[in-house]
């Protein structure tokens, strides 16, 4: 019999430990705790599994047709691993050619390698922020994956979607397996700064569309706040109290913000009131149904 947590540390690693809704692998769960524990193996396993739509054509010379686009609006592991596996059903561990990769952005592969960490019984949670590594002087959407290492006692910051060829273009030469805080600003630290008045909220959002500013960033706070609570959501979802584009930040607003940044700057440290707030306002929670903003409709969770 499992012996129960006995720490407030302890619980908090081993509510990480297990899937949620977007994580379950489902029907492959099996093969998921087959996988390699090591989580360099399983970057390296997550990255021949999925291509970025933004990038495949320009750096990997595959144009992707138009009836394979929907893959990128998929939400939940298993039905990523359906889609993988349709297009090549070799073990997970196999390469695919690049054609026979899924379809994603940020999110695929780091809900692919959360879901593989967890089912390997290794504390792993999305972050949702900025990296500052994308578009010199700006800081572009992005999520992350964050693990417990344990020999080390901490939490690491792990980039799936930097393989050799992303980061010979990009010119990435920051660790991917340990990216420093200063290159990813999580939602909070990104909220902090602006406040602060030490970047401008100009600079931070996507450069898809010019999106950008204080709007984009509260919008972000919610998602890493979601995905604090095991609900990792595409980057273009929308639910509850996200913000409008450019629509201004009232004081009200600003203080409700000011709350989620404080809350998941630290999540460890606030971890009772963030599980709190969550489960309690509707403003933050995800509602059954959310808005995607890139097709312009409402989609069921």
């Amino acid at each position: 019999m499992a012996t129960k947590p006995t720490t407030v540390h302890e619980q908090i690693l081993d509510f990480y430990k297990f899937p949620g809704p977007m994580t379950s692998g489902g029907k492959y769960a099996a093969a998921l705790e087959k996988l390699p524990s090591d989580p360099a193996a399983l970057v390296a396993v997550v990255q021949n599994l999925v291509v970025h739509e933004f990038a495949a054509s320009d750096f990997y010379g595959f144009v992707i047709p138009e009836k394979r686009k929907p893959e990128s609006h998929i939400r939940q592991a298993e039905k990523m691993l359906d889609r993988i596996l349709a297009l090549d059903n070799d073990p997970l561990v196999v390469p695919r050619e690049v054609e026979n990769r899924l379809v994603g952005v940020c999110h695929h592969f780091v809900v692919l390698l959360t879901a593989m960490l967890r089912a390997k019984g290794v504390p792993a949670r999305a972050r949702f922020g900025f990296g500052a590594y994308f578009n010199p002087g700006f800081f572009e959407d992005h999520s992350i994956c964050e693990y417990w290492n344990a020999a080390e006692s901490r939490w690491v910051l792990v980039d799936p979607q930097f393989d050799e060829v992303w980061r010979a273009r990009l010119g990435i030469r920051h660790d991917v397996l340990d990216v420093p805080r200063d290159r990813l600003l999580v939602g909070a630290d990104a909220w902090s700064k602006c406040c602060a008045g030490e970047v401008d909220a100009s600079k931070f959002g996507i450069f898809r569309g010019g999106l950008r500013g204080s709007w984009f960033i509260a919008g972000v706070l919610i998602r890493d706040l979601a995905a604090l609570n095991k609900m990792e959501m595409l980057q273009w979802d929308v639910w509850g109290a996200m913000p409008r584009p450019e629509e201004s930040i009232s004081d009200g607003q600003h203080a409700f913000f000011d709350r989620i940044a404080a809350l998941t700057r630290d999540p460890d440290a606030s971890f009772g009131e963030l599980r709190g707030l969550y489960e309690t306002d509707d403003g933050v929670r995800v509602s059954p149904a959310v808005f995607n903003a890139v097709l312009n409709r409402p989609e069921t969770v």
